[in-house]
């Protein structure tokens, strides 16, 4: 993703959202360059193109900065968003609640009902990071994501690692009608080593 391959014809906006420090600018760059970018805080956004295979649309992502004060702009950048990415700081174990908060009065949304989530659970390259299964099960994702095609996707901005899988999964989640999505992200789940109880946690979270 990014690094061959023509520009596809069509683009899908995807809007990456997250806290400030959650790592956003410095993956998109990662994932975009392949290399780790210093990067300050976003105050405002920033957009950047992403190449897919041929047979899926390009990503136009915009990542919008996550300070308190930028917070009540996100909204502004709903409209036409075909894919949500979240990134969470899962080494912060101090600000998981206030992520969880920020991510639920996104999907509260109207004009974000049924767009499919991916979120990320980022800086897992660091002593201390919690596992994806707790925090699917922090963020409090079975309730909230009822009725919507979801998964999450451990990652590090600063390796590279399970970024491409991310932004693959998001592409997958906006092709592929919901129903389709749920033996796929049952034998995902499981491949990355989520206990029974927690891939049918997901599966239930997931259903119509």
């Amino acid at each position: 993703m990014g690094m061959h391959g023509s520009k596809p014809r069509k683009q899908a906006q995807v809007l990456m959202l997250g806290l400030d420090g959650s790592g956003k600018t410095t993956l998109l760059y990662r994932l975009k360059y392949n290399e780790s970018v210093v990067t300050v805080p976003t105050v405002g956004f920033n957009v950047e193109t992403l190449e897919t295979d041929r047979s899926s649309p390009g990503l136009t992502v915009w990542d919008v900065g996550g300070q308190k004060k930028m917070r009540p702009h996100w909204r502004h950048h709903y409209t036409d968003t075909a894919g949500l990415v979240f990134v969470v700081d899962s080494w912060d174990q101090r600000r998981l609640d206030e992520a969880r908060k920020e991510l639920h009065r996104v999907l509260r949304y109207e004009s974000l009902r049924g767009v499919p989530l991916v979120v990320l659970g980022n800086k897992q390259d660091l002593h201390g990071a919690v596992s994806p299964e707790v925090l699917c099960l922090t963020l409090d994702l079975k309730r909230v994501c009822e009725g919507r095609a979801w998964f999450i996707q451990p990652c590090s901005a600063t390796t590279g690692m399970g970024l491409e899988e991310g932004f693959r999964r998001i592409v997958y989640l906006m092709k592929t009608p919901f129903k389709q999505t749920q033996e796929d992200i049952k034998v995902k789940m499981k491949s990355k080593g989520f206990s029974v109880t927690a891939v049918k946690q997901v599966l239930r979270c997931s259903r119509c």
